[in-house]
């Protein structure tokens, strides 16, 4: 649309129709508005508040959380270049600098007619296919120059994205090692017909008999935590399935959706039956709009069979459904809370707890709220058996995990293996014969240096919720870890001091580092922050945030003492460097254009 008065009226008056005027779905609402306009006007939130009845303030606050929302024009086409440390060792920011010179616009900046905006995103979930972007939200993955070259004629020819080459589009499951879960022969309608004639109870038990634990990376057990949701006071209850998938390096979710979606809602519907609940949501990370109408298709065909809806396979009084919700850019919803709190179209602030979710979740229901993996698995358990699922794996981890495989290595994709896999097997089988480290379970996990690659992928040893990113003997562990605290220090909510301004200081630390400023001090710094965060901080981002910077520090400490150019304090700042953007603009870069300190006794 062209962001007249009338059509933002028609989009604003269609989309709270849609959605029964429900303020629950204001996160919903604002992003089919700007689908529609192009983006929030204030025109926009005008109307939505006179239609939904709520305060001005709240809207433009979640407006202005999620990084995929816009309350100012953004170019026709907005180009997001995904940031992840996988993408950065593929050429990414060098691909970016070619575009902007090609379309003559500054990155992070619209271009002067509108047309075109340029600017990063923390990561697409595409690290097996990068370099990626995002197009108006849209995935295009391996990325050359010649792609670029493409994709700029495209744009200065105004050429609608629906039109543009499929190829640039695709995505690939990569799937490089089946085991029982992407290897099985999923029928859908199987599990439930199992459980069906099991019973309620007789499922829940089968499910604790399994051992099966939480995919998402904490591990809790699922049969206890079905159990403690079926316990609750209360009348109705919710299965919320997490598909925001933001952990840089994890795309093992993008595949079950895409390829196993009948399982994860099966899954889904398992659990509606344990647990007495007639309402299930899905959230779909933002980066994955690509998605939503296929899951959406799977959905409906899903009804058409009665595998959904009333009265399930025939069964009176099994009443179960499904709804997606789309994220829009927010990494701290991957966590539990701060994703129920989106749900219910707020920002996704995480919640103090006690109380959880099993007992006060969506809109203070009883909430059962499991990983993409952990539903597609209790398919499994309920067709095959909990003593049978209990036998693979390790005593403490049961069943398989799905590892996400990126970065040095011949054959990235994913890779299924029974827990109690070491790390040196997976480097074999994925061919990172060259790795000096492994980042297990991405950022907020752990580097693993090559003395550790025999430990193994359990909840016992080294616990992951799925990323395996690899690096060879060429990388600097240091500007990984740099990259990893930019993540964070982006990525935060925003809602407590010790994050908010912790991720900020740990960032220009390692800035200050990389630019030839570093001394002991720093270090011992960073070290200060970590209790500082690990004890302060009111959600895992800001306990997990130093991680990646201790243990590169711990690991591959010359990285680290070959950027401590002074015994003393230094400062941060530096006159010359300050000057860059100066010496931009004029078009100068002579010696007198360039600031030289003082040195010894004239300083």
């Amino acid at each position: 649309m062209n962001g007249t008065e009338d059509s933002v009226a028609d989009a604003v008056s269609a989309t709270v129709a849609r959605y029964g005027g429900n303020p629950h779905y204001v996160l919903q609402m604002l992003r089919e508005i700007q689908e529609s306009c192009d983006w929030i006007s204030p025109e926009a939130i005008d109307r939505l508040q006179s239609a939904l009845c709520l305060p001005r303030t709240k809207i433009e606050g979640v407006a202005g959380f999620y990084a995929f929302l816009y309350s100012r024009p953004r170019g026709r086409y907005r180009v997001l270049f995904s940031d992840n440390i996988t993408d950065r060792m593929l050429g990414n920011l060098e691909l970016l600098d070619y575009m902007c010179e090609q379309l003559w616009v500054e990155r992070g900046k619209t271009s002067e007619d509108g047309l075109v905006s340029i600017d990063t995103a923390s990561c697409t979930g595409m690290c097996d296919q990068g370099p990626a972007l995002l197009v108006n939200n849209y995935a295009v993955t391996r990325m050359t120059r010649d792609r670029v070259d493409e994709i700029c004629e495209l744009i200065r020819d105004k050429v609608p994205l629906a039109d543009w080459p499929q190829e640039y589009f695709r995505i690939d499951d990569q799937v490089r090692r089946k085991d029982i879960l992407l290897g099985s022969a999923f029928a859908p309608g199987d599990a439930l017909s199992a459980a069906l004639a099991r019973g309620p109870e007789a499922l829940l038990a089968e499910i604790k008999t399994s051992n099966l634990r939480g995919r998402g990376g904490a591990g809790f057990g699922t049969g206890l935590k079905w159990e403690a949701c079926r316990s609750a006071e209360g009348g109705a209850r919710c299965v919320v399935c997490n598909a925001d998938e933001g952990e840089p390096g994890t795309f093992k979710d993008r595949v079950l959706l895409a390829s196993y979606a009948d399982m994860v809602f099966e899954g889904m519907t398992l659990c509606a039956l344990a647990i007495g609940s007639e309402r299930g949501m899905l959230y779909l990370r933002g980066e994955y709009r690509y998605l939503l109408d296929q899951l959406n298709a799977v959905l409906e065909r899903r009804r058409r069979r009665k595998l959904l809806g009333t009265g399930i396979l025939g069964r009176s009084g099994f009443d179960f459904d499904i709804e997606i919700h789309l994220g829009a850019g927010a990494y701290v919803c991957g966590e539990e809370s701060a994703l129920i709190e989106s749900l219910e179209g707020k920002r996704g602030t995480p919640r103090n707890r006690p109380p959880f979710p099993v007992t006060h979740g969506y809109l203070g229901q009883p909430t059962v709220v499991n990983n993409v993996e952990t539903f597609a698995a209790s398919c499994l358990i309920v067709q095959r058996g909990g003593s049978w699922y209990a036998g693979i794996g390790t005593p403490a981890s049961a069943g398989t995990k799905i590892l996400s495989v990126s970065g040095d290595c011949a054959r990235p994709g994913l890779y299924e293996y029974p827990f109690g896999i070491s790390v040196s097997e997976v480097l074999q089988d994925c061919g990172g014969l060259d790795a000096q480290a492994v980042q297990v379970s991405g950022p907020s996990g752990t580097c693993i240096a090559a003395p550790e690659f025999g430990r193994r992928i359990a909840f016992e040893d080294i616990p992951t919720a799925g990323a395996f990113m690899v690096f060879d003997h060429s990388r600097d562990m240091f500007e990984v870890a740099r990259n990893f605290v930019h993540f964070f220090a982006h990525e935060s909510c925003g809602f407590c001091t010790p994050c908010r301004v912790g991720t900020s200081l740990l960032k220009k630390l390692m800035d200050k580092l990389n630019n030839g400023h570093g001394s002991p001090y720093d270090l011992a710094e960073i070290e200060k922050l970590n209790r500082l965060l690990q004890s302060m901080s009111h959600c895992g981002l800001g306990h997990s945030a130093c991680n990646p910077v201790l243990d590169t520090i711990a690991k591959f400490r010359p990285a680290y003492e070959k950027r401590l150019q002074h015994k003393e304090f230094e400062p941060a700042f530096d006159l010359d460097r300050a000057l860059r953007k100066a010496r931009q603009m004029t078009g100068r870069d002579d010696a007198g254009a360039h600031f030289a300190p003082a040195s010894g006794s004239d300083r």
